[in-house]
């Protein structure tokens, strides 16, 4: 049996809903299973548990031959990964995947790739067999600015004119399916990007492509950033490390464009257009009108005999 950890986070719930099948279960651990309906699918077993309580992991692993590791980012990542290790090699386990991130490095200047840097290295020295995968920023992450993007317009990043190759979600989760069913990817790192590398002001034109109307990308200070974020309610530990990574990304250290997605899930990589476009009505854009598009493309020239 395959376990997926972090299964109600946005990659855990793609992976969940593309996994699930009433002819083979899965196991799927969650925080609290009264808020997992929405990956309650036939062939998915739930399964309560929390990185902080050993008992819970053993529980999990119970009858568990390969598992799919993934942490909430917090103080406390290190911490709760080298307990499922510890965990794992107590049980049967004979394949870990775990979702890593772009860039990790032990000398990174950002505390969250050193963090999943230091796990990449407690997970390569546990014996057990291993996968290692990092994906760049995810595309859904630009969900978090709908509100902006829906009222005024415009979304807001200390990104200057970094390039970052952004992957969208569905596809990191297609890689991890592939790894997690196929022989072969044992002991291997991916790096999983995008099939391109975009500033945050092309990101803002495929934008206004996309919903027919402009969207407009506005650089803001570090600091600014930081004191939204504070009001909104974001712990300060949260707020530091992202601002630490947008410093990395902002000078094109998470550019690297790679074929990660074509090689292990034998799959195109979506565009950001392509993104934009299926999560368009998410962004506010509403059908127009029939007959008003009929009158977009119908000009009084086309109507004149001769013309």
């Amino acid at each position: 049996m395959i376990l997926i950890t972090g299964a109600s986070g946005t990659v855990g719930r793609e992976l969940v809903k593309r996994m699930a099948r009433p002819e083979k279960r899965i196991r799927a651990m969650v925080r609290d299973r009264d808020r997992a309906a929405s990956i309650a699918y036939p062939g998915v077993d739930l399964v309560s548990g929390d990185f902080g309580d050993i008992q819970t992991l053993d529980d999990a692993m119970s009858g568990v031959n390969k598992a799919f590791l993934l942490t909430s980012p917090g103080p406390d990542q290190l911490d709760w990964e080298t307990n499922f290790l510890q965990a794992a090699s107590r049980s049967n386990l004979r394949h870990i995947v775990k979702l890593s991130a772009l860039g990790a490095a032990l000398d990174s200047p950002a505390r969250l790739l050193r963090a999943h840097a230091e796990a990449e290295t407690r997970l390569q020295d546990s014996g057990i067999p291993f996968t290692i995968l990092r994906p760049n920023q995810f595309m859904q992450n630009f969900l978090n600015f709908r509100d902006p993007i829906i009222h005024r317009g415009e979304f807001y990043a200390p990104m200057g004119e970094g390039r970052i190759s952004i992957v969208d979600v569905r596809d990191v989760a297609a890689v991890i399916e592939a790894v997690l069913s196929e022989y072969g990817h044992e002991d291997k790192v991916y790096d999983v990007t995008g099939p391109e590398a975009l500033t945050y002001g092309e990101i803002a034109g495929l934008f206004s492509q996309e919903l027919g109307k402009p969207v407009a990308y506005v650089d803001v200070p570090p600091e600014k950033m930081a004191d939204v974020m504070v009001q909104n309610g974001t712990p300060q530990w949260i707020v530091d490390a992202l601002l630490e990574l947008f410093a990395v990304w902002k000078f094109n250290g998470a550019s690297e464009v790679t074929g990660a997605i074509r090689h292990v899930a034998k799959a195109e990589p979506t565009s950001f257009t392509q993104f934009a476009h299926d999560y368009a009505t998410q962004f506010g854009y509403t059908e127009r009108d029939p007959l008003q598009k009929i009158m977009d493309v119908v000009t009084f020239d086309s109507m004149t005999p001769g013309k």
